[in-house]
């Protein structure tokens, strides 16, 4: 009996292992460069929003505010105050809406920890999730913010606090890599771990086909696997891997990639402090349906551009 769990234990290792050196350098560097974001670039952001609610850029403002909200390291807990301060601002909402989706489905860690994925999927992640985020921004303004509605509701928050008020530069960046570290090293070696028993136990086109049944069935297990494995994104990458090369198909890992971050317990439990019940029950409905979409469009898309080449 010992030396059966020895020998799994050893095949464990050896898949972990495995994972680990394909992925650890996208890990590190994603680290670095969220921490220095975080460090030098918060501000910025805050100015960026401001330029952009005086230039009145109406429409066109969703897309670059869906930007912002990527390129920002704040996990949805932290990028909640800073648009309840840019509201109180004057901030419009469906601007808030792109800023926030954009930080639920990515940030400067995930997409440097997404290019372990390969060219393809790692264009399928960007592109999809930037999508994502314009199109939570249209949907707030035609349907609230023209109407003259308010989506969100701010008024439990206050201006966000600067947690990293070291006036030494060095002290501040140490910190935030050590947060980081601190945040994610758990799921991304939670990540690895699954990864390497999926490899060890799970039968290669089990999942695969599973996912590939049916499209909203797809969506749908997608993303309920995706929802505790989704903690930080980073443990999802190594699982994303090793799915892909078995034959998942770039549209189902898309849906994987928005469906889980957008309904997983932490982001709900954000979002649900500035959503009533009935637009937190429409955001649920908007993850699903966004993800069943863009399964299908980049499948597509894809079958297309191969036909081409």
């Amino acid at each position: 009996m010992i030396g059966i769990l020895q020998q799994e234990f050893a095949e464990i290792w050896h898949f972990s292992s495995l994972q680990f050196g394909q992925i650890y350098i996208y890990y590190a560097i994603g680290i670095i460069l969220g921490s220095l974001i975080s460090v030098f670039g918060k501000q910025k952001m805050l100015r960026l929003f401001t330029a952009m609610q005086s230039k009145k850029l109406g429409v066109l403002g969703v897309a670059p505010a869906c930007v912002i909200g990527v390129a920002s390291p704040l996990c949805l807990f932290g990028a909640i105050p800073v648009a309840a301060s840019l509201s109180e601002k004057g901030v419009k909402d469906d601007l808030l809406a792109a800023f926030i989706m954009g930080s639920i489905l990515l940030n400067p860690q995930l997409i440097v920890y997404s290019a372990a994925l390969g060219t393809q999927a790692f264009a399928a992640r960007v592109v999809s999730c930037c999508l994502c985020g314009v199109v939570a921004g249209l949907c707030v303004r035609f349907f609230y913010v023209n109407k003259g509605k308010g989506f969100f509701k701010f008024e439990s928050f206050g201006e966000p606090v600067d947690s990293e008020a070291n006036p030494n530069v060095l002290i501040r960046l140490l910190k935030s890599i050590w947060r980081n570290l601190n945040a994610t090293s758990p799921h991304f070696f939670i990540g690895i771990a699954l990864s390497a028993a999926f490899q060890r136990y799970v039968p290669e086109n089990l999942l695969i086909n599973l996912i590939g049944c049916n499209r909203a069935l797809g969506v749908f297990v997608a993303a309920t696997v995706g929802v505790p494995l989704d903690a930080s994104g980073s443990g999802t990458v190594p699982l994303l891997q090793g799915w892909l090369v078995g034959g998942m198909s770039i549209g189902t890992a898309a849906a994987f990639m928005i469906g889980g971050p957008s309904a997983k317990i932490t982001n709900l439990c954000a979002l649900k402090i500035v959503l009533s019940v009935r637009r937190f029950i429409l955001y649920l409905l908007f993850a699903f349906l966004i993800s069943i979409v863009a399964r299908i469009l980049i499948d597509i898309l894809f079958i297309i551009l191969n036909n081409m080449v």
